[in-house]
């Protein structure tokens, strides 16, 4: 099981769609506080997230209870300030993912701390970051793909009728 974590998510969309990644990944989801957004049992039928139910969440007050209250020792931080790619990342099941807020990232003292952990995207110059969901998203299925897709399925059924396979 992969450890997706948002640090002070601000956007109620992004979160809702990274729900849905992890729910569809069986990753965790682990929230630090603060949060843009409710996330109430009536907020979230509210927004029908049908597959909410199917999310592994975890939520804590900052930073320091996250660390507290779980054993993290392999660690990867996304920060469109990093010196590596991702692609040159070693993923290990029961990684832990972390991704900042949409307007600031994750703070600057833990990139520093964690320097060499640090993941970015490949982009061009000019663009300042992906959206923070596409972004958890990319992350999570190279770091799946690197396992093996574990208890995920990997194939579809299209059948063999004919007019299923010509699309029709």
């Amino acid at each position: 099981m992969l450890n997706i974590v948002l640090v002070e998510p601000e956007i109620p969309m992004n979160t809702g769609n990274i729900a849905r990644t992890c729910a569809a990944t069986r990753s965790r989801l682990h929230l630090v506080r603060p949060l843009g957004f409710d996330i109430s049992d009536r907020a979230v039928k509210r927004a029908g997230l049908d597959y909410w139910h199917m999310v592994d969440l975890r939520v804590y007050d900052d930073l320091e209870d996250l660390f507290r209250k779980n054993e993290i020792t392999d660690l990867w931080l996304a920060t469109t300030k990093a010196p590596q790619d991702y692609a040159q990342a070693q993923f290990r099941e029961g990684c832990w993912l972390f991704f900042g807020k949409e307007t600031a990232g994750l703070p600057q003292w833990f990139r520093q701390a964690h320097a060499s952990r640090c993941l970015r995207i490949p982009m061009r110059p000019e663009a300042r970051s992906l959206n923070l969901a596409n972004s958890v998203a990319i992350l999570t299925y190279e770091a799946l793909r690197q396992l093996g897709f574990p208890q995920l399925s990997g194939q579809g059924d299209m059948g063999t009728d004919p007019l299923t396979l010509a699309g029709r």
